[in-house]
């Protein structure tokens, strides 16, 4: 790599990865997730002083798990594995570096309104020839989430945030919002540790189902 990372330990997991990567086979998907904010940068705070950072790190570590126990698991990385601050242009550069053909990034919700409540997936709001392949995929994802779980759909939406900017020339792109930390029933359940299991076992459970017909879609 020609430019150098500020982050050590950050360079030294990116080589960690492509090695393992070259010792793999590249026929199956390889899926990026983006663990929204980390260390000092908390992301929404919502009741009873729960973290956005903290959540989506759960979420992840339980997809791992579940992954992990898969008789053919899923070619998955995390940009982070603990509450450590990556930044955004790091995250997009470890999908570039490990070729990725999915990054999905992990968010939750705030709002001054306290009824404000939901799942929203977002893609890119420019065009990319990856373009048709996240707008389907984010629909697929939003219908299963919102059938497994007990939120309300907001649907698919577009933006321009960073994640997604830089990632969508590459690979295809999602970002998902997981419910508002600023609304009391939401809040309270990102508070029951058997919650997230219940939300990794949704989102596995959507990429394997359509991870054949993505394969269709992107080819």
């Amino acid at each position: 790599m020609k430019k150098v990372f500020k982050n050590v330990s950050f360079v030294i997991l990116i080589l960690k990865m492509c090695f393992i990567f070259g010792q793999e086979s590249t026929a199956q998907k390889r899926i990026i997730i983006d663990v929204g904010h980390g260390g000092k940068d908390s992301g929404a705070i919502g009741i009873n002083d729960i973290q956005e950072k903290d959540v989506v790190l759960s979420i992840a570590n339980e997809i791992l798990r579940l992954n992990n126990d898969l008789e053919k698991p899923l070619d998955i990385y995390l940009t982070r594995y603990k509450d450590t601050l990556i930044s955004l242009p790091d995250r997009t550069k470890l999908a570039k570096a490990l070729n990725a053909d999915l990054f999905m990034s992990l968010h939750c919700n705030h709002s001054d309104n306290p009824d404000a409540r939901g799942i929203e997936v977002y893609v890119a709001n420019a065009i990319s020839k990856y373009s048709d392949d996240a707008t389907w995929l984010a629909f697929q994802l939003q219908d299963d989430l919102s059938k497994s779980l007990s939120f309300e759909s907001r649907g698919v939406k577009f933006a321009n945030f960073q994640v997604l900017r830089e990632t969508m020339g590459y690979c295809t792109s999602v970002l998902l919002e997981l419910g508002f930390l600023s609304n009391v029933d939401e809040s309270k359940y990102y508070q029951k540790p058997e919650s997230y299991k219940i939300l990794a076992f949704a989102v596995i459970r959507s990429l394997i189902k359509n991870i054949d017909s993505y394969e269709r879609v992107g080819d």
